[in-house]
Parts: structure tokens; sequence; C-alpha cells
């Protein structure tokens, strides 16, 4: 007898075969994606927090030394076009803006050549008289008191022996700090008197007669409050360097000089140096 229910079929497709997923490529991706989040928190932190920079000359001497290494706090002064990376971000002013205080140490981009850093004490403020005389700071009218401290034989980034008077400088409002001077004959120990402009800072290194600075009008001059980057916090390194002393030649002449300054870099390190506040140097 013949059934005459209607029979369907059921089709089934097949599914799509897609490549699996290796545990290898796994790995791959989870390793990209953390090293990317690593960049952008690398960026943010560089950009809004702290920024590491090293001193490359003796301007600063005696507060801060070649071969120091510290950290800028950027929000101290608000953030400006110069507080992002390679400049990428370009508007006028600044975004938060604070003025910087008498006596900071802080770094500012080169006035006349805003691709360079530069570290200076701020010693003028805006609408302040700004100027030096034998040796001596005055500011609106008032001779910087300094104390001397002694003498000192310094050694210089290119090898040279300097003497040094040392001594303590006092800024209208207190702060204290120590300034080098060879002598007070030097050419910008006597200089015109400079009246610093609305919205400008008036930076000199405390290494007086080395040191180009704001008293340079046509190298330096004031600076901008736009060109602000940060102030200096505190050193996290510090060292004397090698120099050439681990300079090889003859047979194995890079596996000798790396072991060299294997043997030699703990003992050029300025361990007291390391996580001292820049304030307080």
């Amino acid at each position: 007898m013949k059934d005459d229910t209607e029979m369907t079929e059921d089709v089934v497709k097949a599914p799509t075969k897609t490549a699996p997923r290796t545990e290898e490529g796994d790995d791959i991706i989870e390793v990209a994606k953390a090293m990317a989040l690593a960049a952008l928190l690398a960026v943010c932190i560089r950009t809004f927090l702290f920024e590491p920079f090293n001193i490359p000359s003796g301007s600063m001497l005696p507060s801060l030394l070649v071969g120091d290494y510290l950290f800028v706090e950027k929000y101290a002064y608000g953030y400006s076009k110069y507080s992002f990376p390679l400049d990428i971000v370009s508007f006028e002013g600044r975004v938060f803006g604070k003025d910087p205080k008498r006596g900071d140490v802080a770094v500012f981009r080169q006035p006349k050549r805003p691709d360079i850093d530069y570290i200076k004490r701020i010693v003028g403020l805006p609408g302040d008289v700004v100027q030096v005389k034998k040796g001596i700071l005055y500011i609106n009218g008032n001779a910087v008191v300094r104390d001397f401290r002694g003498i000192e034989n310094v050694r210089d980034e290119e090898g040279n022996y300097i003497i040094y008077n040392r001594y303590v400088e006092t800024l209208p409002g207190g702060v204290e700090h120590y300034i080098y001077e060879m002598n007070d004959e030097e050419p910008y120990d006597d200089t015109q008197t400079y009246v610093v402009p609305e919205g400008y800072y008036f930076a000199m290194g405390d290494n007086r007669d080395r040191s180009q600075d704001s008293r340079v009008t046509h190298a330096v001059g004031p600076v901008p409050a736009e060109n602000l980057v940060g102030r200096a916090w505190f050193l996290f390194f510090s060292t004397n360097g090698v120099g050439d002393a681990c300079d090889r030649d003859g047979f194995l002449a890079p596996v000798r000089s790396i072991g060299c300054k294997l043997v030699t870099w703990p003992r050029v390190i300025r361990y007291k140096r390391i996580f001292k506040r820049v304030q307080k140097l």
C-alpha cells in the first residue's frame, strides 16, 4: 500500500570552512595588542605627566652635572604644542597654564631654535627689570645676595680643568641655590638692562660664565610662556661616564671594550645623586 504522506527532505548546508586560528597566531596578536597599549601609555605619560631628560653640558653647574638624568613634570606649567612628541599637535598658547615661580629649574624650547631643549633657572618674571653688573644679578634695581662658599677646580666635558668661585645666591622670595663664577669680568658679567615682557620669563644658567641664556638676546633672549616644557623634578640616574677610557685597538677590540665598560660603569655612577630633587641640589 502506497503511503500518501508527503515526504520532505531537510537540506543541511555544510558550514563554510575557515582556517583554524593557531595558538601561535593568537600569541602574536596578544603581543601586538600589549605592545600597542604599552606604547600608547608611554606616550600619554611622556606628554601629560613626566618626560626624561639628560644633561649634556655644564651650563647648570654646580646644581646639575653632565651625565645627570632627570624627570620633568609636564603638568607643572600646563600644556602647549611643545608638550607633544614630535610637535604633532599645533595650537597657540597654553592649556591649563600655570606660572613658573622664581627659582624654578625649567626645561623650555629655545626661543630662536624651538627644536632644541634648554634647561635653565627662572630668575625674572613678567614685568621684572633684570641686569647683571660686575657679576652681581640685579632684579628691579636690587642686588641679589650671593655668599662666597669657596673655590673649586672642576673638569669640564672637554676634559679641561676650570677654577670656579662657588656662591650661594638668594633670589627674591627666598629661593637659595648654588652658582659658579670664574670671575666677575666675563662678557655677560656686565649687561644691558632687560625688561621682561608680559608672557615671557628670564632664564639664566647657574654656571654664569659658561651659559648661553636670556642674557644673550641674539641667540636666546626672554622665554615665551608657550615654550615652557616643564619643571625639573628629580634625578633618576647620574654618571661620570666612561669617555674614551675603554677604547681598544687590535685583536677582539669590541669585546675587550665592552668588558672594560661592564667593569667600569658601576664605579662611575654617582649613587648619592640618584633620587635627589632638583630644587634641593
